[in-house]
């Protein structure tokens, strides 16, 4: 259900979640190889299926609710867990070694995410939404779960189709899920392969690529005057504001290094 969320939140990744819990690697090794050792993984990951679409289910009634009425502490909340989890991902980069390359990898991707996560703003409000926009989006939920670190809600909530998913997973709207859910099978069918052969060959590099875009989606979903553009919103931080926003903050913190806890112990 943790690995669920990834999917709906803004600045949570599916695929960086998977990584914490310790079986993303396996997953992209099971979905690029359907046919070796199938029903002894299928029935591995039955249940992590059952409790992702529970949770995508059961999170969009509430993030409806938080969208329309707390948009600024979620969003805050949200780049608190992210930066919870940071800690685990730069582990989790370096494992087979760090070098300068890395780290101008991680720098270049950085800048370069957040060139391209400024300048969807200017083209959110020409995108149609119809079957093939919607195939389109699930090619993109799906990205966040082949790559760890990108969050896909995040892109759809800057090209304004964010809410519209959230209502539909929320009133089980097929007209929108099933297009979802096409192009999501037909991303992972077809770059699983690819991944799976870049973490053998470039695994230092990919993850800290991977953490390039973690840091340029985080700046980006948090709701400071550069942002009001394009998220719509009027806040005042002056008084109790801040404190609001600094407790939702610590307890994004406070949840991303739980996850973080709960990987060392599940290993």
């Amino acid at each position: 259900m943790f690995i669920g969320t990834g999917f709906i939140l803004p600045g949570v990744s599916g695929g960086a979640l998977a990584a914490v819990f310790g079986i993303y690697e396996r997953l992209i090794s099971f979905i690029a190889n359907l046919t070796k050792d199938f029903v002894r993984n299928l029935m591995y990951f039955i249940p992590v299926g059952i409790g992702m679409l529970l949770s995508v289910v059961l999170c969009s009634a509430a993030l409806s609710y938080f969208f329309d009425f707390y948009m600024v502490e979620i969003l805050w909340f949200f780049a608190g867990a992210i930066i919870g989890t940071l800690p685990t991902l730069w582990k989790q980069a370096g494992k087979e070694g760090r070098g300068s390359i890395d780290i101008i990898i991680l720098a270049v991707s950085a800048v370069a995410g957040f060139i391209f996560l400024y300048s969807l703003k200017n083209i959110a409000a020409e995108i149609p939404l119809n079957t093939f926009t919607w195939i389109a989006a699930g090619a993109i939920i799906a990205l966040g779960f082949l790559i760890p670190g990108l969050s896909p809600s995040n892109f759809l909530l800057y090209m304004g189709m964010y809410d519209k998913m959230t209502n539909a997973f929320k009133q089980l709207d097929l007209s929108v899920l099933i297009p979802i859910g096409i192009g999501g099978l037909l991303c992972v069918l077809a770059l699983s392969k690819l991944v799976e052969w870049l973490l053998k060959k470039i695994y230092s590099n990919l993850f800290h690529f991977i953490l390039g875009i973690v840091a340029a989606s985080t700046i980006m979903i948090l709701p400071i005057p550069l942002n009001y553009d394009y998220l719509g919103i009027t806040y005042s931080y002056s008084g109790s504001g801040t404190i609001i926003c600094l407790l939702s903050v610590a307890a994004g913190i406070a949840l991303g290094w739980w996850m973080c806890t709960l990987e060392e112990k599940y290993k």
